[in-house]
């Protein structure tokens, strides 16, 4: 019985680590924590196998009795999960009406009013029924609303859709980014920013830690600024491209 407990701790020691491959035109995130993590889950492992052995050997000299053990330490403290939708700017115009910025991560888009977005940033136009596709089909879809209420008019709002990005996944290990736009008339108050870096925590809350993105030459330095690096490690890809 003692080898089969042995045998059984020793299968727990063993990790598994999972890279992407994209091409030398991505961006990937760089999580500066993961190593910090990494140690921490050996260092807190270490004293669960300890403390493990130590309640064996007591239940031997305590003539083979009973010993009930604690369930395992949590390996990671996990950070409070981010609300699906929160406001992340308020204030008050000119005229006295007052302006909220809404993020929100569950997913709720007009087809419409996101072929409208892109019409404001000079996207081409894409199918209505590729644009609906592409948001059922993603992992996560996250939005800015700006959401205007007038003083003294009881539910008399005006709701508008300024920011965008999505996400696809395999759920599980890599996710990545796409149709990060913004507003004109709301750009350059960093809320493109704020957009992306909370999309990224949400992927992260989901234990997704491998996050790329497509980014054109001219926003590269901005992506970088938000942790991204572009092709770590020498990491190349490769596009299929038709011959006719």
């Amino acid at each position: 019985m003692l080898l089969l407990l042995l045998l059984l701790l020793d299968t727990q020691s063993v990790s598994f680590d999972c890279q992407c491959q994209l091409s030398n035109q991505s961006l990937f995130f760089v999580n500066p924590n993961h190593g910090l993590a990494k140690a921490s889950r050996k260092l807190k492992f270490s004293r669960f196998k300890a403390k493990f052995w130590e309640s064996i050997r007591s239940g031997f000299l305590k003539n083979n009795s009973t010993q009930v053990m604690e369930a395992p330490p949590t390996l990671e403290e996990e950070e409070e999960p981010m609300p699906e939708e929160f406001v992340l700017v308020e204030k008050t115009q000119p005229d006295g009406e007052i302006e909220q910025i809404i993020f929100s991560s569950g997913g709720d888009v007009d087809v419409y009013d996101l072929q409208t977005l892109c019409d404001k940033v000079g996207w081409p136009r894409r199918p209505l029924s590729k644009l609906a596709a592409a948001l059922k089909n993603s992992y996560m879809v996250a939005t800015l609303h700006s959401i205007r209420k007038s003083t003294g008019s009881e539910g008399n709002e005006q709701k508008k859709l300024i920011g965008m990005a999505r996400a696809t996944s395999d759920h599980a290990f890599n996710a990545t980014i796409w149709d990060v736009l913004v507003d004109p008339s709301y750009q350059g108050q960093g809320l493109g920013k704020a957009l992306v870096e909370k999309l990224v925590r949400a992927l992260l809350q989901k234990d997704i830690g491998n996050i790329s993105l497509f980014a054109d030459s001219q926003v590269v330095e901005f992506y970088r600024n938000l942790g991204f690096e572009p092709d770590p490690e020498g990491i190349k890809g490769m596009f299929w491209h038709p011959r006719y």
